[in-house]
């Protein structure tokens, strides 16, 4: 109760200041009672979602996913208002000391706000503020196709050409536009692609999230099959279970509708694509993060049926698993398929120009392709989202990877 209590007056003090700029902006009462109003809506229903309105046995349901996502958007908007206002507040208290100490009236007075300073608080404010929502109404389904071309010496001459589509990080529980996951699972199969995919998280927490997508997600199709791996939110680690065997049975029921679905799902083991009498090794591993991560991984037991020759594609959830293990192993792993960032879902990227999302300070190797000692791993951006239910900057990805050979010259 007491963090409630504080959180809900640093909420109040944060927007009155924010009322200061509002105050000086614009003479209209209509607007500081709309904010006032917004403010008073956003703060009750988090509260309200977040204490008596919590679900049962879901870290973050829908409803909570959206009062978070307001919350922080109206935060936002005040953080950005207040560091304009209160660096402003500093020179006039200045300004007011200094007419007290060496000013002729040696009166101490505040000198007034400046209106234009006020209106570029607002304005700057308003650009995430209409980010923020954006990315809740509609950056959350603007699915971006990423086709890479990566070029391998020892790719067997049959797989030249061979091309791939990656999806990650569906979190099926997050969902709520069913025509908009239609599309991008239409998206998917127009690649065309030989084989797709799939390197972890299906859902937030529990199994039956996935219920009413299961025959949306059956549609993906791919001649040589498609392929799964297990992400650290699939093992339901992060919500309370009555006991441990209703726990493993939600597991168990993932790996069915998995395979209802048409995954071929691969727990710490390894299967061969073959053309003709060329092969690639496929080695999928169950999650491996670091930091607190579920370290259900074991390469080494991956990798008993293959050989050390093999050109190999590893799928791993967590790219610090290739990070920390993968990159020195005893086996050269040519291209690893990882996901579990989101790119933090929040970020600038501009091709050829900037690519930043705040995620970088946790994680290396945190979207796109990278390149360490002859090895290559793609960290796609994932196709859902949890948490703040939206995405700014960092779209939902299909990946779309074109094996090629390398030719020597």
């Amino acid at each position: 109760m007491l963090r409630w209590i504080i959180f809900i007056a640093i909420y109040i003090v944060l927007g009155l200041y924010t009322l200061q700029a509002l105050k000086t902006a614009t003479r209209f009462p209509w607007v500081y009672y709309l904010f006032i109003a917004i403010s008073i809506l956003v703060l009750g229903n988090f509260v309200y979602q977040f204490t008596w309105g919590e679900t049962e046995g879901r870290v973050l349901s829908r409803p909570k996913s959206y009062a978070f996502g307001f919350l922080i958007t109206v935060l936002t908007f005040q953080f950005i208002t207040i560091i304009f206002l209160f660096s402003e507040d500093i020179f006039r208290l200045l300004a007011g000391a200094y007419h007290k100490f060496f000013g002729s009236s040696k009166e101490f007075s505040l000198p007034e706000r400046r209106r234009f300073l006020s209106l570029i608080a607002l304005g700057i404010a308003a650009v995430p503020f209409g980010a923020l929502l954006y990315g809740m109404y509609r950056g959350k389904y603007n699915y971006q196709v990423l086709k890479y071309n990566l070029e391998f010496e020892d790719l067997p001459d049959a797989f030249d050409g061979y091309q791939i589509t990656q999806i990650s990080d569906v979190h099926s529980g997050s969902f709520d536009d069913k025509a908009m996951v239609e599309y991008a699972v239409d998206l998917v199969n127009q690649q065309g692609s030989d084989v797709i995919f799939f390197t972890g998280d299906m859902v937030n927490n529990k199994a039956e999230e996935l219920y009413p997508w299961k025959d949306v997600f059956a549609r993906l199709e791919a001649k040589d099959g498609k392929y799964s791996i297990l992400g650290n939110h699939d093992y339901g680690d992060y919500v309370p279970w009555p006991t441990e065997e209703l726990k493993r049975g939600n597991l168990e029921e993932l790996k069915k509708l998995q395979k209802e679905i048409g995954f071929d799902l691969l727990l710490n083991e390894s299967k061969y694509l073959q053309k003709g009498k060329d092969k690639i090794a496929l080695i999928g591993v169950e999650n491996w993060g670091r930091g607190g991560f579920k370290k259900a991984g074991d390469l080494d037991r991956a990798i008993e049926t293959i050989s050390e020759h093999d050109f190999k594609i590893l799928l791993s959830h967590d790219p610090s698993h290739w990070e920390d293990v993968v990159i020195a192993h005893k086996y050269h792993y040519h291209l690893t398929l990882s996901g579990h960032t989101h790119g933090m879902q929040f970020g600038i990227e501009i091709p050829g120009w900037i690519k930043w999302s705040p995620v970088k300070w946790r994680y290396k190797y945190w979207a796109g392709i990278y390149k360490e000692m002859g090895q290559f791993i793609n960290v796609n951006r994932g196709f859902g989202f949890i948490g703040y239910p939206g995405r700014v900057g960092i779209w939902p990805e299909i990946s779309v990877i074109t094996l090629k050979k390398k030719i020597l010259t």
